[in-house]
């Protein structure tokens, strides 16, 4: 296996709104200090993403293009959580909210020639079922929410031809704290990876 197709990109995002301290991205640099565990045999990378359209789907297309991963993990917040969801699908149309640049994309569509749906090749209801982190639930969710993590991970899937996972986390709280997510994480996508490795899946 070479090193471009054992490469695993891990995305959280920055502030935005009344979240200045984002939970994505504190739990993905937790997930960095952890690392994905000694056995797996993949480099982990993680990248930090503004909420801003059109400089995602300048990255997003950017990841796919030069680090050619085997799968791409995006993590974002869910400020009403109080778990972690797994999300199955992105969707083309419904983006109306502006990004942090007060922009949204015209129709609010991603690819105006794009199918309404991308499902992930990895079953995230599968996922959710095997990936047990002690302090929080993990979840399985058919709705991204319609705002910029949404719309990056249709990018990602479309890219990636479903080799790409969203994970949203709830925000920081003293029961919910960045080690505890960066371990969720590393939980997560262990099991995402075996999921990926079983015959006959598509997204492997």
């Amino acid at each position: 296996m070479d090193s471009q197709s054992s490469c695993v990109v891990v995305t959280g995002f920055g502030p935005f709104r009344q979240h200045l301290v984002n939970s994505s991205w504190e739990a993905v640099k937790e997930l960095s200090k952890l690392g994905l565990g000694r056995d797996m045999e993949v480099e982990l990378r993680i990248l930090q993403l503004p909420v801003d359209y059109r400089e995602v789907k300048q990255r997003v297309t950017r990841i796919w293009e030069d680090l050619q991963p085997q799968l791409v993990v995006h993590v974002g917040v869910d400020p009403t959580a109080k778990a972690i969801f797994l999300e199955q699908c992105g969707k083309n149309w419904g983006y109306g909210d502006a990004d942090i640049r007060g922009f949204h994309p015209e129709r609010g569509v991603c690819l105006p020639d794009g199918p309404e749906v991308i499902a992930s090749g990895v079953s995230m209801r599968a996922v959710s079922r095997r990936a047990v982190v002690e302090g929080v639930e993990v979840a399985f969710s058919r709705d991204a929410g319609r705002y910029v993590c949404d719309y990056t991970y249709y990018l990602s899937l479309h890219h990636g031809n479903g080799c790409a996972a969203l994970v949203h986390v709830p925000p920081l709280s003293p029961s919910l704290p960045a080690s505890l997510l960066g371990k969720a994480l590393q939980v997560i996508i262990q099991e995402m990876l075996e999921e990926m490795r079983k015959p006959g899946l598509n997204a492997w």
